[in-house]
Formats: C-alpha cells, structure tokens, sequence
C-alpha cells in the first residue's frame, strides 16, 4: 500500500460530494468520469462529467490535475513548495450561430456573477464542417488562478453549489433562446 497524496485525497472528496448529489439527492447525473496518468511527464488528471437531472441543456465537467513537480514537493517534503493540484471547470453547451455573440456575453455575466473569478472565461464556439443545423458547440471554461491543497477540502460543498447554480442558470438561458426570449 501507498500513503495516498494530495490528488487522490481531493479526487475521493470530489468525487463524494458530486456522486451524492447525484446518487442520494437526485440533483445531478453523473454522465462520465475520467482518470489519466500520462507517464511520459508523470502528471494525472481526473475529470467528472455532470448535467442537472432535470434538464440536459448544458453539461459541467470539473478537471482536478497534478504534475510531477506536484508529487514531488509532496514526496520529498520540500516546505519552499506546497503540493496542490489545479482545479478548472468547463460547461459544454449547444448554442445557435446567430445571436452567438450576445449569447457568449450573457454567458460570460451569468458566470462572472456566480463565481466572481479573477479571469473571464474562455469561451471556445466550433462546428464541424457541413453542418448546417445553424448550431455550434460552445465550451466554457473557467479557470482558478490558484491550486488547491488540502487546506480547501472544505470548500468543495460550496464548490458543489455553484457548479449547479451555474448548470441551473446556463440551462436558463439556453430555454429562453429556444423560445426567443430576451
């Protein structure tokens, strides 16, 4: 056996709150899970796929991921670094061509006011060629600019909260641009 480190310990938190809110509360399902070890620069990633259980207008996926340089501040014990692990957000939705930049704008606000972060974030439109249902796919992501430890395990209920308030609200505004609202 191993001592687990930092990743695992945030990935089995992670990963306690969200199946609970999927598996005792039925807010969320969980739709996919990945684990990965790129052994050629010894980094892990683990993301977790969710959509609300009541609409699926809109999917979030957390990514939690540690490098060498991680583990290595963690197993030597180094105290000039701090192991943590980064931690980002994507929402996947489906948004129509036109009106796309009002829309994107209105995303950006919806998460600015969620999760007051540092940096605005990124939004990547793509459509594959040919086709011609005047619809794009548009990832979202939101990056932190700080790692996690340890030291923030309790923050990842309320990590939780805003993950689905931010569901909730893209599902929202997806329902009013099917019906052409403003």
């Amino acid at each position: 056996m191993f001592d687990p480190t930092v990743f695992d310990n945030l990935k089995v938190a992670v990963e306690n709150e969200f199946y609970d809110l999927d598996n005792l509360d039925r807010i969320i399902d969980i739709t996919n899970r990945r684990d990965l070890l790129d052994m050629a620069v010894m980094s892990r990633e683990f993301s977790l796929f969710f959509r609300l259980a009541k609409d699926r207008r809109a999917e979030a996926e957390l990514v939690l991921d540690t490098s060498l340089r991680d583990l290595a501040a963690e197993l030597l014990e180094r105290p000039e670094e701090k192991a943590a692990c980064g931690l980002k957000f994507r929402f996947h939705l489906e948004t129509p061509l036109e009106g796309a930049e009002a829309l994107c704008q209105e995303i950006e606000r919806c998460l600015m006011d969620i999760w007051l972060p540092e940096e605005k974030p990124a939004q990547t439109l793509s459509r594959s060629y040919g086709d011609e249902s005047g619809r794009c796919r548009n990832v979202v992501e939101l990056r932190f600019g700080r790692r996690i430890g340890e030291e923030q395990m309790d923050d990842i209920p309320e990590l939780a909260k805003h993950a689905v308030r931010t569901l909730e609200a893209l599902c929202g505004l997806m329902a009013a641009e099917e019906q052409g609202l403003p």
